[in-house]
């Protein structure tokens, strides 16, 4: 009988003691500070969500025209590409998270220059000009594939674009020779709409809710820079810009990239405790 009362006294002790640690932690948890929330570690698989942000973005490019007849020509540097941009991010089929969507405004520059011929002494040169830089606006609209880690992107994107020519700024160079009335004006041959095809690819720091990217992208245009029949009805030349662009930006998230609430939070700290209990 004495040892029956010890053993039912020592499992009421223990009772006893189980319901109060188990007050205690609940009472823990409801008193989590925000800071207190900060310190716990939920995150065992990153979630992305459907999320929108909007950035500004700088570069510079080599800018070169696919020529035919084909001419001898030099990368010719431009400073200027700069722009904004909105990107879209959603789940295809509902569940894969690595594809978006992108569009932005640009004004940017590209041209052409010729090489100079140091054996003949002479160059192509079209209104007497070796070089020209135009001035450009644009419009792209890219589908974007980017696979994400906690603080760091890899983006990859291909897409289209629609742009107008704004001004050009025509240059002798050794051999040409401008006359003022073109050396800042188009020709009547001259195409202003601009069209073609634009993809890239990159990485991403992300500190939310800011991502800094860096890019490298290349435009390809399938508007000529003149008409094909300018010279001729019967042989046609064409004159395709191109760029090579490298940049930077940094965009800021709109929505949500991931993560939960407050009470999300708790209830997850909650879940943990009673789990270990």
């Amino acid at each position: 009988m004495r040892k029956l009362l010890i053993i039912i006294t020592l499992f009421a002790v223990s009772v006893y003691a189980s319901a109060q640690r188990s007050d205690m932690l609940v009472m823990d948890v409801d008193a989590i500070t925000d800071a207190q929330l900060d310190t716990i570690n939920t995150r065992k698989k990153l979630v992305i969500n459907d999320y929108t942000m909007m950035g500004v973005q700088y570069g510079v490019g080599l800018s070169r025209v696919m020529w035919n007849p084909s001419q001898k020509q030099d990368l010719l540097f431009v400073p200027i590409n700069v722009g904004v941009t909105v990107t879209t991010y959603a789940k295809m089929f509902g569940f894969m998270p690595y594809f978006g969507f992108q569009a932005g405004l640009f004004y940017a520059q590209e041209g052409y220059q010729f090489k100079y011929n140091e054996d003949k002494h002479y160059t192509y040169t079209i209104a007497g000009a070796e070089k020209a830089i135009i001035d450009v606006v644009e419009a792209p609209m890219l589908f974007q594939f980017h696979y994400d880690m906690w603080n760091f992107k890899i983006i990859a994107q291909v897409g289209c674009y629609a742009g107008y020519r704004l001004s050009i700024e025509r240059f002798p160079g050794k051999t040409g020779s401008v006359s003022e009335d073109v050396r800042t004006s188009f020709l009547d041959t001259d195409r202003r709409w601009d069209y073609g095809i634009k993809g890239g690819a990159g990485f991403a720091l992300v500190f939310e809710p800011l991502e800094i990217h860096f890019q490298a992208s290349y435009k390809h245009s399938l508007s000529s820079l003149y008409e094909p029949d300018h010279a001729s009805q019967y042989y046609y030349r064409y004159a395709y810009p191109s760029n090579i662009v490298v940049s930077a930006g940094v965009h800021y998230h709109l929505t949500k990239r991931t993560g939960k609430t407050k009470a999300e939070i708790k209830k997850l700290a909650k879940d943990m405790v009673y789990k270990k209990l």
